[in-house]
């Protein structure tokens, strides 16, 4: 039959008042309808609470309710903690006259369920049961099997709380201790390391968390033996439950633990800092560990380097060190555009050279230096050991020394000649040797017709109208009378006089300063002048002349006796002086001349009015040389008498004298002696050298 809803209302307000209910110290169950007899089809369970940190005594003392085996048809049940406590049935009485109570269970919880059942029917009157039920106090400490502190575990009325030893500390879960072994940092660089309370037992439940700092440019090296550890032992699965842990920023090393630890144990670290942990758990407590350890310089690698040497020679660095790093020749370091032929490098703490980016490379000698007439070959690289020729401009100018022409890019940076060394060599001017040959085919007053390429180092003084023999790139020979007292002649070279009378192609020289010979007497009047001894005289130009085809010096003469002129001796004279009666002005001329005695000059009759015959002065310095109708004459002064170089084949001359004076055109004239005055040109010229332009 159905139930009303009065009797609905009424189960959901005991439903609700059950859950809302606060828990208790204390409270009484009773069977349905007790102490009349209970009805059929019961189950009803009630829900025992008492404060936390209490545990319950449920205690009976009525028990009469219908027996069955193992009571299955009416019982009463008590569940705690999801296990039955018990399940009752049948009738009982006292156990004793003090003691009232049929049955009692202590429950070590706050929690349980009484559970009423009845079947459909009873077969007798039977009344039930009253039962009570008060909050204990319970020892956690002991009433469970689960000890619930690690170490001490203290208990007190509703609770309990754990703690320590000494040098212990409780973690969080203020249920375990543990070692404060964590946040010790080693810096020295050697020292020692142990687990807690080593050689006793190390404490359980721990991490203990070391590490050693070192300066930079120190690794640690860590060593420790087998005797100097113990600890527990791996499971069955080679897992450590207590472990000993090595790290650095890059490495890991273990776990260690029992015999998975290496008989004797060296850690290179290559790093200055190490981390050192120590896990331990609950279980088995072991001696533990010592370790010793030490800061060892970084390293740094040795380069092998076939361009340098290593000062001091080491089989290894470490930090600090410094080596000085020397190039083998022909071989040097550059930083910015500075060259050196060594450098220093330091071992820096992170195992690296400074400087490492400086190397020892081929010494370059860069691009070799022009020469004046003359030019160096394009190299395929200007690097130590390459090899440059130098040429001169042939058949003009010849290289002095003739070896001069090979250079090699020496160790130090320089290109050098085995014979010269770092001295360039010289492009020299080939003297005495014209481009054409000049050639007459008979002997006649005032010359033949001819280039300038016969006569290339003919110098044309258009103020004073007068010659002169060019002798070197820089200088001029001349006679002393053409140019006393004239600071700055007016010289060309290099061409002949046009049809209009103007100059071709000619360069033009400028005087440096003039050099009379300091025998050489100036006089006022020189129309009256009969003492020409000593008439030579130098020009130095200021820029040097250009050689060509058209333009070349004269030979200055040797100091052998060959050299000495002789009667008979045919010699070129050139010039654009007076032929007969008038100037040349448009055509250099030149002739050839032989040497005869002074005698012949000396009988030549006075042309001058104003002097005599006896007047004139004859000297050892002079050469007299013509015949009848074949002369140097006004305007040729200073030029070259051009004798052959003895013992040489080919056309090649030396100067021998200088056109000087002479009584008469056209008959015997007088040469300077140009040998007589060689030391005194060469020791002029060198007195007053010219750097050359390179």
């Amino acid at each position: 039959m159905g139930r009303s809803p009065e009797m609905w209302l009424i189960v959901l307000l005991s439903l609700l008042a059950s859950l809302s209910a606060e828990p208790t110290m204390y409270g009484e169950i009773l069977s349905p309808n007790y102490p009349q007899a209970y009805p059929n089809e019961v189950n009803k369970i009630w829900d025992i609470e008492v404060p936390e940190g209490f545990g319950i005594h449920l205690y009976f003392t009525h028990l009469d309710i219908e027996l069955s085996e193992n009571c299955a048809y009416d019982s009463v049940q008590i569940i705690a903690g999801g296990v039955e406590e018990g399940r009752l049935c049948g009738r009982r009485t006292g156990k004793s006259p003090n003691s009232p109570n049929v049955e009692e269970f202590r429950i070590p919880y706050n929690k349980l369920q009484v559970v009423f059942r009845s079947d459909f029917s009873n077969e007798e009157r039977f009344t039930g049961f009253a039962a009570y039920y008060a909050a204990i106090d319970i020892n956690e400490c002991t009433d469970f099997t689960d000890v619930p502190c690690s170490h001490f575990c203290n208990n007190f009325i509703g609770g309990y709380f754990c703690s320590c030893p000494p040098e212990y500390f409780l973690y969080d879960d203020m249920r375990n201790c543990g070692v404060n072994c964590s946040g010790n940092v080693f810096t020295s660089l050697i020292g020692e390391i142990s687990s807690p309370n080593y050689p006793n037992p190390y404490p359980e439940n721990s991490r203990c968390d070391y590490q050693i700092l070192l300066e930079e440019g120190y690794q640690v090296v860590v060593t420790a033996r087998r005797e100097d550890f113990d600890v527990e032992p791996a499971d069955s699965e080679g897992n450590c439950h207590d472990s000993l842990i090595f790290a650095t920023r890059n490495q890991e090393f273990g776990p260690y633990c029992g015999k998975g630890f290496p008989g004797s144990l060296i850690i290179n670290t290559q790093s200055n800092t190490l981390d050192i942990v120590f896990q331990t758990d609950l279980t088995e407590q072991k001696k533990g560990w010592k370790l010793r350890y030490h800061g060892e310089p970084i390293p740094c690698p040795k380069e092998i380097s076939a361009n340098s040497v290593w000062e001091p020679e080491k089989a290894k660095y470490v930090f600090k060190d410094v080596v000085k790093i020397t190039c083998v020749d022909g071989f040097e370091v550059v930083e910015g555009n500075v060259g050196s032929t060594y450098f220093y490098s330091t071992c820096q703490s992170n195992g690296q050279w400074s400087n490492s980016r400086l190397a020892c490379q081929p010494v370059d000698c860069g691009v070799p230096e022009p020469i004046a007439n003359g030019k160096v070959e394009d190299p395929e690289n200007t690097l130590f050991g390459s090899v440059v020729h130098y040429t001169c401009e042939e058949p003009h100018y010849y290289m002095e020394p003739e070896e001069g022409g090979e250079y090699r890019c020496a160790a130090n940076g320089s290109w050098v000649n085995d014979e010269l060394g770092t001295e360039l060599p010289k492009c020299v001017p080939v003297c005495g040797v014209p481009t054409e040959t000049f050639k007459m085919q008979q002997r006649i007053f005032g010359g033949y017709h001819t280039k300038i390429e016969s006569f290339p180092w003919q110098v044309f003084f258009y103020y004073p109208r007068a010659g002169g023999a060019l002798i070197d790139e820089y200088w001029v020979l001349t006679a002393a009378h053409v140019v006393d007292g004239i600071a700055e002649p007016s010289m060309y070279v290099g061409s002949t006089f046009s049809r209009m009378g103007h100059l071709e192609n000619a360069q033009r020289l400028t005087a440096e300063r003039v050099i009379v010979h300091p025998g050489w007497k100036s006089e006022d009047d020189s129309s009256t002048r009969t003492n020409f001894d000593n008439d030579i005289a130098l020009v130095q130009l200021k820029d040097p002349v250009k050689m060509g085809p058209t333009v070349s010096p004269i030979c200055l003469p040797g100091t052998s006796p060959a050299y000495e002129p002789s009667e008979g001796q045919l010699g070129l004279i050139s010039g654009w002086g007076r032929t007969e009666k008038r100037f040349n002005v448009v055509q250099l001329r030149g002739a050839k001349l032989p040497i005869t005695s002074l005698e012949k000059c000396q009988q030549v009759k006075v042309e001058n009015p104003k002097a005599r015959a006896d007047d004139y002065v004859f000297t050892d310095n002079m050469i007299c040389a013509g015949e009848k109708g074949v002369d140097s004459c006004d305007g040729d002064s200073g030029g070259a008498f051009a004798l052959p170089v003895p013992n040489v084949k080919g056309p090649k001359f030396y100067v021998g004298g200088l056109v000087s004076w002479g009584k008469k055109c056209g008959t015997y004239g007088i040469y300077t002696k140009v040998r007589n005055y060689l030391d005194w040109i060469l020791k002029t010229m060198q007195e007053n050298s010219v750097p050359r332009q390179d």
